[in-house]
């Protein structure tokens, strides 16, 4: 790849490279930020060497995007900062719409617990090994994730029982 780096960001991209070459799928910039597409089998390796050997030691968020195609429909986004460095960096998995599954990282960063349950509540996508994958915001028996692009804007009728809009009676 020829990008223009900041040479940081050039060590980062070269050491992940040299150590899982065949995972790496993809490295592009964008608004200053780099963005490294992994193999959804090795994200945690690939995190756990960014936190131990490269500085990477905060998980600042983890979101879920549907990107409603016919292959590899949703992707994983960790956004990872390095406090020692002042780093900012993207690590992407893709996966299925049957079935979308990715290892949790809640054994690497303890702050992936939360994050990983919203993705799953809002998009169904579901991270094995996680400690408490249970749904945060909608009720356990909820059958539909409401962040999927086919999930209508108004919600579906009758799915979730809402309090009454009229004003209780003394």
């Amino acid at each position: 790849m020829s990008l223009e780096l900041s040479e940081l960001k050039q060590t980062v991209v070269d050491t992940l490279n040299e150590k899982f070459n065949d995972d790496i799928i993809e490295v592009y910039q964008s608004t200053g930020d780099v963005y490294i597409q992994v193999k959804p089998s090795s994200i945690v390796s690939v995190c756990t060497l960014l936190r131990d050997e490269l500085s990477y030691i905060y998980l600042s968020d983890i979101f879920g995007i549907d990107r409603y195609t016919s292959e590899e429909r949703f992707e994983v986004v960790y956004n990872l900062v390095s406090l020692k460095n002042g780093d900012r960096l993207f690590l992407k998995v893709r996966c299925e719409e049957e079935n979308p599954q990715v290892e949790s990282l809640s054994g690497v960063f303890k702050a992936a617990n939360w994050f990983e349950r919203e993705v799953f509540d809002m998009f169904g996508i579901k991270f094995s090994n996680h400690p408490d994958l249970r749904r945060m915001f909608m009720p356990e028996d909820f059958q539909y994730f409401p962040l999927r692009k086919e999930f209508p804007l108004l919600g579906i009728p009758g799915s979730i029982e809402l309090p009454s809009t009229t004003p209780d009676s003394e």
